[in-house]
């Protein structure tokens, strides 16, 4: 194994930049798109010149075409010189490189299909309909043979990619690069920047381990120039370099470990330079900071200020604390028939009447004491403030056990995050089996005793979910509620479940038969009552339970019918009002910024559902890897998901959560905002091409700001704060930093693309 594994700590200026030597034609620029279907698009003798010209990397949503679930048509006229063959160094194969498609694509060169990606069966609005998996993830990059006759060389050539989207954005996008290229040794080798992640130390700087390799059988030795540099993407400024001799094969890879100083907003790149044959290529990725104080010794209060529970129904709150345990609890005025474990904090009993209380709760440890004023609210309403807690769907998908809940538990109380507030462990689909000679549903062999696993979390301090859906089965297949729901609400309500997310899926088959999954009809519903009617049999079924039990119950429908304008009268805690997101800009950006039509809807015990949080290790199970999300995109998805007052559901594998994970999930004072108990989402008072302002007034007459670049480069924003409606400000604070910045009436900053800063101005 050729390894450089000693960390190099002198920076080395030689060649910290080289040339990447193989020709390519760029074809980014000129492409002209169609929404619809006509397999006649592909040739090459098709008259396009009344087709709109749209930029590739972005989804066409985004820029103002219809957003369905359907085809549409990329075209392009690209020149294809024989110089590109006579000048490589392998002549057999000429490479496209078309960024990713979402979701599915089929490649057609001078009317020549030569390439297909996605296992899209091209049956759309059938009742059958199967697409096939996603290939949103995967770079399309095509090869072909330079002896193909779809090739016209030294003549103009028509490529037409027909795209198939299957819910969320669609189109070409993400794309390093567009190019046409011949197929080269270093195309068999890769940079692996994933794998390890980055290793932070004490004094905010960290170390990487990085991995060059071969992909293929191929048994040649190679040797060429690695190069890295990370460099600030606000100052231009290089802050760090290396450069060594890389020497690996198939069976060696090459292995660098390097440190980088403690630097916001730094990109590094990872350049190869292959020796022999002068061909290179480059990774790169941004360089995660962290922005989260330490945590101090001495105890934090964390808590929410509010919690709700209704009369006779079992309390379990537990006073989320950081600091240094042991820590000692203590309460004055505790509502008649609760009581306070003083070593956990765990808050538990039964109020049989309704009644509101300001109970002192008191934590102290060695290092020093913390006091918090907490209103039990015992009434009609629970979740006071936003649910937060962790959903299996996003990490393991159907893959979902008995086993992932509890090491997913175990980290959420060894990391520290159940000191902040996150409480609910919720297992959606996959769980389920069958229905016993009684009706009672099972769970699989993956749950082997479910009643056991709740009281297990309980104990713990945690809360557990469950899903299901209105129909006969789930999204996943597996058996649904329909005309079962009092025994199945009674029989989770037994087990010792506190949250129900309610999946519409299958309903569809007994609202209207022959329904097709994501037709426009959902899109333009005609008959609301019918949409309702499942959340109603399930809000009844929930008001009878037995047991008594507060259950919360998250309505999952994806916004149809505005489900907003009447989920509270379904009696739902919270209501998802989009599809399912994905961890990209475009789908987080495009639901996020979207909301701001439905602050008037969220209020205590009625929330907005923007779906689950998408940073750390995702994957929809079982395979998993880091989230796509850029680390200045994730400072912006959890600073606004807060200032949005929605509920907070992890969606990675606990057990991976790094270090920059945890500093977005463990800062108290963003989760504060998304806490506040005024329950007020934030408004959108600026938004233009480039940044949005969004303002969040708090239960103490302060207000949160937003200020996020929606650009694709940094900006140089000032925000005058009359012009966001406030008009005396005594301190402007940094809420990831927790840091105050002083008094002042305008205030200037630099945000890095996709980035944020988020503010708190008393």
């Amino acid at each position: 194994m050729f390894m450089a594994k000693k960390c190099i700590n002198t920076l080395i200026i030689s060649f910290l930049s080289f040339s990447l030597l193989a020709q390519e034609i760029d074809i980014k620029q000129g492409w002209k798109f169609k929404q619809g279907d006509n397999l006649e698009w592909a040739k090459p003798t098709f008259n396009d010149t009344d087709w709109k010209a749209i930029e590739v990397g972005r989804n066409w949503e985004f820029q103002g075409y219809e957003k369905y679930d359907g085809y549409a048509w990329y075209r392009l006229k690209v020149f294809i010189p024989s110089s590109l063959k006579k000048n490589s160094t392998l002549k057999d194969s000429l490479k496209l490189l078309l960024g990713k498609i979402d979701d599915h694509d089929q490649i057609f060169l001078n009317g020549f299909k030569i390439a297909e990606n996605g296992g899209m069966k091209f049956t759309f609005g059938t009742k059958d309909n199967s697409p096939g998996n996603s290939a949103y993830g995967i770079e399309r990059r095509y090869a072909i043979s330079t002896q193909n006759p779809a090739i016209l060389w030294d003549k103009e050539n028509t490529i037409a990619i027909r795209v198939f989207d299957q819910i969320g954005g669609g189109g070409m996008l993400d794309g390093k690069k567009y190019s046409i290229s011949m197929v080269d040794h270093v195309d068999d080798m890769s940079i692996d920047f994933n794998s390890n992640p980055f290793q932070f130390k004490q004094n905010g700087s960290f170390s990487k381990t990085i991995v060059l390799s071969v992909n293929t059988t191929n048994s040649q030795n190679f040797k060429g120039k690695l190069l890295i540099e990370a460099t600030d993407v606000i100052t231009k400024e290089i802050k760090a370099s290396y450069s060594v001799i890389a020497e690996f094969n198939a069976k060696n890879p090459f292995y660098f470990e390097f440190n980088l100083p403690a630097y916001e907003n730094l990109i590094a790149r990872y350049s190869y330079l292959d020796l022999s044959s002068g061909n290179g290529f480059s990774e790169s990725q941004e360089v995660p900071y962290i922005l989260t104080p330490a945590e101090k010794p001495e105890p934090k209060i964390n808590a929410a200020k509010v919690f709700g529970v209704k009369p006779g129904s079992p309390v379990l709150f537990t006073v989320a604390t950081s600091g240094v345990r042991p820590i000692v609890f203590s309460a004055e005025n505790l509502p008649t028939g609760l009581s306070l474990d003083a070593k956990t904090g765990f808050i538990t009993g039964v109020i049989n009447s309704k009644s509101e209380t300001i109970v002192k709760i008191t934590a102290k440890n060695q290092y020093g004491i913390d006091t918090k004023n907490i209103k039990i609210s015992c009434g009609d309403l629970i979740t006071l403030t936003p649910q937060m807690g962790w959903n299996s769907w996003n990490c393991w998908g159907l893959a979902v056990s008995d086993e992932k809940v509890r090491a997913s538990a175990k980290a959420m109380i060894d990391k520290g995050l159940i000191n902040y507030g996150w409480a609910y462990m919720n297992i959606d689909d996959g769980w389920e089996d069958k229905r016993d000679e009684k009706g009672v549903l099972q769970p699989n062999d993956k749950f082997p005793n479910m009643k056991k696993l709740c009281d297990d979390l309980h104990a713990q301090g945690l809360k557990v979910g469950i899903y299901s859906s209105p129909g006969p089965q789930t999204c996943g297949k597996h058996v649904g509620s329909y005309k079962f729901e009092q025994l199945d609400i009674n029989t989770w309500a037994s087990w010792g479940i506190d949250y129900l997310k309610y999946d519409w899926c299958e309903y569809s088959q007994v609202y209207m038969p022959n329904f097709v999954m994501n037709t426009p009809f959902l899109k333009n519903p005609k008959d609301i009552v019918n949409y309702q009617k499942p959340y109603i049999v399930m809000q009844n079924a929930i008001a009878n339970v037995s047991p008594k039990r507060d259950i919360v119950y998250s309505l999952c429908q994806y916004g149809w019918t505005d489900v907003w304008k009447w989920g509270a009268m379904v009696n739902g805690q919270s209501w998802r009002t989009t599809g399912d997101i994905e961890d990209n800009w475009a789908s987080m950006a495009g639901i996020g910024f979207s909301q701001a039509p439905l602050a008037a809807y969220a209020k205590p015990g009625r929330w907005n559902d923007p779906d689950m949080l998408v940073v750390g290790k995702v994957g929809w199970g079982p395979s998993l890897r880091s989230s796509r999300l850029t680390i200045n995109e994730q400072y912006t998805h959890i600073s606004l998901w807060s200032m949005l007052a929605s509920p907070l559901l992890i969606g990675c594998d606990m057990s991976q959560l790094d270090d920059f994970t945890l500093n977005l999930l463990k800062n108290s004072e963003v989760i504060a905002l998304n806490q506040d108990p005024l329950g007020k989402q934030a408004e959108q008072k600026i938004k233009n091409q480039n940044f949005q302002i969004w303002v969040k007034q708090l239960e103490d007459g302060s207000k949160a700001i937003g200020i996020f670049n929606v650009s694709d480069k940094e900006q140089n924003i000032s925000v005058d704060f009359k012009s966001v409606g406030i008009n005396t400000v005594k301190n402007v604070r940094d809420v990831w930093r927790q840091k105050n910045l002083g008094d002042f009436g305008v205030y200037e900053t630099i945000i890095p693309k996709h980035g944020v800063k988020l503010l708190r101005v008393e």
